[in-house]
Protein backbone atom coordinates (compact mmCIF):
# COMPACT_ATOMS: atom_id res chain seq x y z
CA UNK A 1 0.00 0.00 0.00
CA UNK A 2 0.74 3.89 -0.71
CA UNK A 3 0.55 6.62 1.28
CA UNK A 4 -1.96 8.17 -1.59
CA UNK A 5 -4.48 5.38 -0.08
CA UNK A 6 -4.98 7.31 3.05
CA UNK A 7 -6.85 10.85 3.33
CA UNK A 8 -5.56 13.18 5.81
CA UNK A 9 -8.26 15.16 7.61
CA UNK A 10 -8.34 16.86 11.07
CA UNK A 11 -10.99 15.73 14.30
CA UNK A 12 -12.89 18.02 15.40
CA UNK A 13 -13.87 18.40 18.95
CA UNK A 14 -17.17 18.71 17.67
CA UNK A 15 -17.12 15.76 15.62
CA UNK A 16 -18.84 13.60 17.19
CA UNK A 17 -17.76 9.99 15.08
CA UNK A 18 -14.25 11.32 14.17
CA UNK A 19 -13.97 11.20 18.21
CA UNK A 20 -15.84 8.22 19.08
CA UNK A 21 -13.41 6.50 16.53
CA UNK A 22 -10.22 8.39 18.05
CA UNK A 23 -10.88 6.97 20.89
CA UNK A 24 -11.34 3.21 19.91
CA UNK A 25 -8.51 3.60 18.01
CA UNK A 26 -6.38 4.97 21.46
CA UNK A 27 -8.18 2.26 22.95
CA UNK A 28 -7.32 -0.56 20.74
CA UNK A 29 -3.60 0.25 20.76
CA UNK A 30 -3.62 0.38 24.29
CA UNK A 31 -3.64 3.84 24.68
CA UNK A 32 -5.81 6.45 27.31
CA UNK A 33 -7.20 9.30 25.89
CA UNK A 34 -5.20 12.93 27.02
CA UNK A 35 -6.63 15.74 28.74
CA UNK A 36 -4.99 18.36 26.62
CA UNK A 37 -5.25 17.84 22.94
CA UNK A 38 -5.09 21.16 20.86
CA UNK A 39 -4.99 19.58 17.73
CA UNK A 40 -5.61 15.94 16.30
CA UNK A 41 -5.06 14.67 13.07
CA UNK A 42 -6.71 11.53 11.09
CA UNK A 43 -5.84 9.32 8.73
CA UNK A 44 -8.58 7.41 6.49
CA UNK A 45 -8.45 4.40 3.88
CA UNK A 46 -10.77 4.24 1.55
CA UNK A 47 -13.80 3.27 3.16
CA UNK A 48 -13.25 6.30 5.55
CA UNK A 49 -11.96 4.37 8.55
CA UNK A 50 -9.74 5.86 10.88
CA UNK A 51 -6.23 4.08 10.83
CA UNK A 52 -4.10 6.52 12.11
CA UNK A 53 -3.84 9.69 14.46
CA UNK A 54 -1.61 11.83 16.52
CA UNK A 55 -2.41 15.63 18.38
CA UNK A 56 -0.56 18.17 19.51
CA UNK A 57 -0.34 20.23 22.46
CA UNK A 58 1.44 23.53 22.95
CA UNK A 59 4.96 22.14 21.58
CA UNK A 60 4.35 18.60 22.50
CA UNK A 61 3.59 15.33 20.22
CA UNK A 62 1.42 13.04 21.89
CA UNK A 63 -1.52 10.30 21.47
CA UNK A 64 0.61 8.97 18.60
CA UNK A 65 -1.04 5.36 17.30
CA UNK A 66 -1.36 3.44 14.31
CA UNK A 67 -4.32 0.63 13.91
CA UNK A 68 -2.17 -2.63 14.45
CA UNK A 69 -3.65 -3.64 10.98
CA UNK A 70 -1.85 -0.87 9.44
CA UNK A 71 1.75 -1.06 11.24
CA UNK A 72 4.85 -0.78 8.43
CA UNK A 73 2.96 1.28 6.16
CA UNK A 74 4.98 4.47 7.18
CA UNK A 75 1.71 6.20 8.79
CA UNK A 76 3.08 7.23 12.00
CA UNK A 77 6.04 8.84 10.12
CA UNK A 78 3.42 10.59 7.97
CA UNK A 79 1.60 11.75 10.83
CA UNK A 80 4.66 13.10 13.03
CA UNK A 81 6.24 14.79 10.12
CA UNK A 82 2.38 16.26 8.95
CA UNK A 83 2.38 17.73 12.91
CA UNK A 84 5.43 19.22 12.63
CA UNK A 85 4.92 21.14 9.65
CA UNK A 86 1.83 22.70 11.16
CA UNK A 87 3.49 23.67 14.40
CA UNK A 88 6.62 25.02 12.05
CA UNK A 89 3.40 26.89 10.36
CA UNK A 90 2.69 28.47 13.57
CA UNK A 91 6.18 29.19 14.38
CA UNK A 92 7.07 26.60 16.77
CA UNK A 93 9.90 24.43 15.39
CA UNK A 94 11.53 23.27 18.92
CA UNK A 95 9.06 19.87 19.82
CA UNK A 96 8.94 17.23 22.19
CA UNK A 97 7.51 14.28 22.92
CA UNK A 98 7.12 11.49 25.13
CA UNK A 99 6.99 8.10 23.97
CA UNK A 100 7.03 4.46 25.38
CA UNK A 101 11.28 3.21 25.68
CA UNK A 102 10.69 0.64 22.83
CA UNK A 103 9.66 3.50 19.82
CA UNK A 104 13.02 5.42 20.69
CA UNK A 105 14.57 4.10 17.62
CA UNK A 106 11.54 5.18 15.76
CA UNK A 107 11.59 9.26 16.56
CA UNK A 108 15.83 9.10 16.74
CA UNK A 109 14.86 7.80 13.00
CA UNK A 110 13.07 11.08 12.96
CA UNK A 111 15.83 13.61 14.41
CA UNK A 112 14.48 13.11 18.16
CA UNK A 113 16.98 12.65 20.54
CA UNK A 114 16.60 11.56 23.96
CA UNK A 115 16.32 13.63 26.90
CA UNK A 116 15.88 11.05 30.06
CA UNK A 117 14.09 7.84 30.40
CA UNK A 118 12.17 5.78 33.11
CA UNK A 119 12.95 2.75 32.09
CA UNK A 120 10.10 0.40 31.34
CA UNK A 121 7.64 3.18 31.41
CA UNK A 122 8.96 6.63 29.21
CA UNK A 123 11.10 8.27 27.52
CA UNK A 124 11.42 12.34 27.37
CA UNK A 125 12.96 13.56 23.32
CA UNK A 126 13.07 16.23 21.13
CA UNK A 127 13.79 17.21 17.77
CA UNK A 128 16.82 18.75 18.39
CA UNK A 129 19.63 16.40 19.15
CA UNK A 130 21.67 18.99 20.98
CA UNK A 131 18.10 20.73 22.75
CA UNK A 132 19.30 20.11 25.80
CA UNK A 133 23.12 20.32 25.76
CA UNK A 134 22.54 23.53 24.72
CA UNK A 135 20.33 24.70 27.38
CA UNK A 136 22.67 23.67 30.31
CA UNK A 137 25.53 25.72 28.21
CA UNK A 138 23.28 28.33 28.82
CA UNK A 139 23.15 27.70 32.33
CA UNK A 140 26.53 27.14 32.95
CA UNK A 141 27.11 30.92 31.65
CA UNK A 142 24.95 32.20 33.52
CA UNK A 143 26.30 31.20 36.72
CA UNK A 144 29.76 32.02 38.25
CA UNK A 145 31.94 30.50 40.23
CA UNK A 146 31.92 30.70 43.56
CA UNK A 147 34.34 28.05 45.50
CA UNK A 148 32.05 26.82 47.50
CA UNK A 149 28.42 24.83 47.89
CA UNK A 150 25.28 24.97 45.18
CA UNK A 151 22.18 24.11 45.65
CA UNK A 152 18.80 24.57 43.48
CA UNK A 153 14.82 24.85 44.07
CA UNK A 154 12.49 24.50 41.44
CA UNK A 155 9.32 26.72 41.64
CA UNK A 156 5.96 27.12 39.70
CA UNK A 157 5.29 30.27 41.82
CA UNK A 158 1.75 30.83 40.89
CA UNK A 159 2.31 33.59 42.42
CA UNK A 160 5.18 34.28 44.12
CA UNK A 161 4.64 34.58 48.16
CA UNK A 162 5.83 35.36 51.72
CA UNK A 163 6.25 31.56 51.49
CA UNK A 164 8.27 31.10 48.78
CA UNK A 165 10.39 33.85 50.07
CA UNK A 166 11.12 32.44 53.30
CA UNK A 167 11.99 29.43 51.25
CA UNK A 168 14.46 31.16 49.50
CA UNK A 169 15.92 32.49 52.40
CA UNK A 170 16.03 29.39 53.89
CA UNK A 171 18.15 27.66 51.44
CA UNK A 172 20.33 30.42 50.17
CA UNK A 173 21.36 30.91 53.68
CA UNK A 174 23.06 27.12 53.75
CA UNK A 175 24.67 27.17 50.44
CA UNK A 176 27.02 29.65 48.41
CA UNK A 177 24.84 30.11 45.49
CA UNK A 178 21.21 29.34 45.29
CA UNK A 179 19.92 28.26 41.48
CA UNK A 180 16.48 29.70 41.41
CA UNK A 181 14.20 27.84 38.69
CA UNK A 182 10.77 28.74 37.65
CA UNK A 183 8.87 26.68 35.59
CA UNK A 184 8.11 28.38 32.29
CA UNK A 185 5.43 26.43 31.07
CA UNK A 186 2.23 28.43 31.04
CA UNK A 187 -0.26 26.03 32.91
CA UNK A 188 -0.97 28.64 35.83
CA UNK A 189 -3.37 31.10 36.47
CA UNK A 190 -0.61 33.80 36.59
CA UNK A 191 1.30 33.50 33.12
CA UNK A 192 4.64 33.15 33.29
CA UNK A 193 5.89 36.83 32.44
CA UNK A 194 4.30 37.73 35.62
CA UNK A 195 5.29 34.85 37.60
CA UNK A 196 9.52 34.87 36.62
CA UNK A 197 9.02 39.21 37.42
CA UNK A 198 7.48 38.63 40.90
CA UNK A 199 10.30 36.15 41.90
CA UNK A 200 13.37 38.29 40.64
CA UNK A 201 11.52 41.34 42.22
CA UNK A 202 11.35 38.82 45.45
CA UNK A 203 14.84 37.75 45.54
CA UNK A 204 16.78 40.88 44.35
CA UNK A 205 18.18 41.32 47.46
CA UNK A 206 19.86 37.95 47.96
CA UNK A 207 22.82 38.75 46.55
CA UNK A 208 23.66 34.94 46.26
CA UNK A 209 20.66 33.77 44.82
CA UNK A 210 20.62 32.99 40.46
CA UNK A 211 16.88 32.96 38.63
CA UNK A 212 16.59 30.63 35.82
CA UNK A 213 13.63 29.76 33.55
CA UNK A 214 13.42 25.70 33.36
CA UNK A 215 12.42 25.66 29.65
CA UNK A 216 10.69 23.14 28.47
CA UNK A 217 12.72 20.75 30.39
CA UNK A 218 11.64 20.16 33.88
CA UNK A 219 7.88 19.25 33.81
CA UNK A 220 4.66 20.17 35.04
CA UNK A 221 1.89 18.10 36.53
CA UNK A 222 -0.88 19.52 33.70
CA UNK A 223 0.75 18.99 30.99
CA UNK A 224 2.95 15.42 30.86
CA UNK A 225 0.72 12.89 28.89
CA UNK A 226 0.31 9.84 30.87
CA UNK A 227 -2.03 8.56 28.22
CA UNK A 228 0.35 5.03 27.50
CA UNK A 229 0.41 4.30 31.50
CA UNK A 230 -1.77 2.40 32.64
CA UNK A 231 -1.83 2.76 36.36
CA UNK A 232 -2.77 6.84 38.15
CA UNK A 233 0.66 5.56 40.63
CA UNK A 234 2.56 4.56 38.17
CA UNK A 235 1.83 8.41 36.38
CA UNK A 236 2.83 10.03 38.86
CA UNK A 237 6.22 7.87 39.99
CA UNK A 238 6.91 8.07 36.09
CA UNK A 239 6.65 11.94 36.21
CA UNK A 240 8.79 12.65 39.24
CA UNK A 241 11.96 10.43 38.10
CA UNK A 242 11.66 11.73 34.44
CA UNK A 243 12.09 15.11 36.35
CA UNK A 244 14.44 13.98 38.41
CA UNK A 245 16.91 12.01 35.69
CA UNK A 246 16.51 16.13 34.12
CA UNK A 247 17.82 17.30 37.03
CA UNK A 248 20.51 15.13 37.91
CA UNK A 249 21.98 16.18 34.65
CA UNK A 250 21.44 20.34 34.99
CA UNK A 251 23.17 19.31 38.85
CA UNK A 252 26.07 18.10 37.34
CA UNK A 253 26.35 20.66 34.90
CA UNK A 254 25.57 23.36 37.67
CA UNK A 255 27.86 21.40 40.27
CA UNK A 256 24.64 21.32 42.44
CA UNK A 257 25.05 19.18 45.39
CA UNK A 258 21.54 19.84 47.40
CA UNK A 259 17.89 20.34 46.07
CA UNK A 260 15.81 22.36 48.53
CA UNK A 261 11.83 21.89 48.50
CA UNK A 262 8.96 23.21 50.60
CA UNK A 263 6.94 20.65 52.81
CA UNK A 264 3.75 20.09 51.10
CA UNK A 265 0.84 19.17 53.33
CA UNK A 266 -2.07 19.56 51.08
CA UNK A 267 -1.17 17.91 47.65
CA UNK A 268 -0.82 14.56 47.95
CA UNK A 269 1.12 14.53 44.01
CA UNK A 270 3.47 17.52 45.96
CA UNK A 271 4.06 14.80 48.86
CA UNK A 272 5.02 11.30 46.04
CA UNK A 273 7.52 13.89 44.61
CA UNK A 274 9.35 15.16 47.53
CA UNK A 275 9.24 11.30 48.58
CA UNK A 276 10.62 9.88 45.52
CA UNK A 277 13.06 13.10 45.48
CA UNK A 278 14.22 12.10 48.87
CA UNK A 279 14.89 8.61 47.85
CA UNK A 280 16.54 9.04 44.95
CA UNK A 281 18.88 11.91 44.93
CA UNK A 282 21.29 10.66 47.62
CA UNK A 283 21.80 7.97 45.04
CA UNK A 284 23.15 10.09 42.67
CA UNK A 285 25.09 12.20 45.55
CA UNK A 286 22.72 14.92 46.16
CA UNK A 287 20.91 15.92 48.91
CA UNK A 288 17.32 16.14 49.53
CA UNK A 289 16.53 18.99 51.99
CA UNK A 290 13.13 19.45 52.98
CA UNK A 291 12.16 22.12 54.71
CA UNK A 292 8.88 22.65 56.55
CA UNK A 293 6.64 25.41 55.22
CA UNK A 294 6.17 28.89 57.00
CA UNK A 295 3.04 29.64 59.37
CA UNK A 296 1.03 32.37 59.99
CA UNK A 297 -1.71 32.29 63.16
CA UNK A 298 -1.17 28.35 63.21
CA UNK A 299 -1.63 27.92 59.10
CA UNK A 300 0.78 27.29 56.36
CA UNK A 301 1.14 30.34 54.02
CA UNK A 302 -0.35 29.75 50.79
CA UNK A 303 -1.33 31.77 47.68
CA UNK A 304 -4.31 32.83 48.83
Amino acid sequence: MTDAIYEEARIYPTDKRGQRELTALLEKEGIRRDGNLEYTLGLYDQDYRLVATGSYYKNTLRCLAVDSAHQGEGLLNRVVSRLMELKADQGELHLFLYTKCGKVPFFRDLGFGEIARVEGLTAFMENRRDGFSRYLAGLKAQSRETGGTAAAIVMNANPFTLGHRWLVEQAAARCDLLHLFVVTEDASLVPFPVRERLVREGVADLPNVLVHQTGSYMISSSTFPSYFIKDQGDVIQAQARLDLQVFQRIAGALGISARFVGEEPFSQVTAIYNRIMAEELPKEGLRCVILPRREESGAPISAS
